[in-house]
């Protein structure tokens, strides 16, 4: 299992292999099983097999050969609707709008959807995240007809693996490991270090050689304000308004 978790890629091509409505729902069972705060569950996934919707969200998510090449194509929502019901049965309204719940249903849909990443590494598959459905979240929830309480977060591809790059390293473990306290202060030379590993990486891989480093790419990807749309979208489906 450590192994499988340390030889993750990101796979951008996938083999016509196709996967069968019986793997998947094992595969969604296995991911159940990932911890859900007060066991609420805030998640929903969307298997999007139309092939005219996977044309839609190929192009609002700016990312055609995913959703149109993989053999299995999802978007991850986090979903406070069912819970609405949930409520409904007895007579009660859910504080669906606080900051609180909206943590809760987004890291509900991320522990979900890494759990069931990890199964489907575990068969043999590739798989690759999808942030794109944020660039048009709005347009995307008409495609796919999601309500209120009820927010596409990223999408998720998964299919026999065409090619596989290697593996690109991470940050070092003494970079995020703290002891007793928050220690900023070793940033400096272990950023220094990690450049030098990123950049021999980049300009040694197989396809897409570059020379940047980490922190490079880093300044440049968060010294712009991204997707400015998405408070507003997400207080339009009844989050964060309190």
């Amino acid at each position: 299992m450590l192994d499988q978790l340390k030889s993750h890629v990101s796979v951008r091509k996938y083999t016509d292999e196709p996967i069968s409505d019986e793997t998947l729902h094992d595969m969604i069972t296995a991911a159940q099983s990932a911890a859900s705060s007060h066991f609420v569950q805030a998640y929903s996934m969307i298997d999007v097999v139309d092939p005219e919707k996977r044309e839609q969200l190929a192009e609002l998510s700016k990312n055609p050969v995913q959703f149109k090449g993989a053999a299995r194509a999802f978007v991850f929502c986090a979903d406070l609707k069912r819970l609405e019901h949930a409520a409904a049965k007895h007579g009660k309204q859910i504080e669906g709008s606080t900051t609180e719940n909206f943590v809760v249903s987004v890291i509900d849909t991320a522990l979900f959807a890494q759990n069931f990443v990890t199964a489907a590494e575990s068969k043999g598959y590739g798989i690759c995240y999808i942030g794109g459905v944020r660039n048009n979240p709005g347009p995307i929830s008409e495609v796919l007809e999601l309500p209120d309480y009820v927010i596409p977060l990223f999408g998720l591809t998964i299919g026999v693996p065409a090619t596989k790059n290697a593996v690109k390293p991470r940050l070092p473990v003494n970079a995020i490991l703290h002891t007793d306290r928050y220690q900023e202060e070793k940033y400096e030379g272990i950023l220094d270090e990690y450049d030098a590993i990123l950049r021999a990486y980049y300009e040694s891989r197989a396809s897409n050689q570059k020379s940047a480093t980490w922190t490079e790419n880093m300044a440049d990807y968060l010294s712009q304000a991204r997707r400015e749309h998405m408070k507003d979208f997400i207080q339009s489906k009844g989050f964060l308004k309190k």
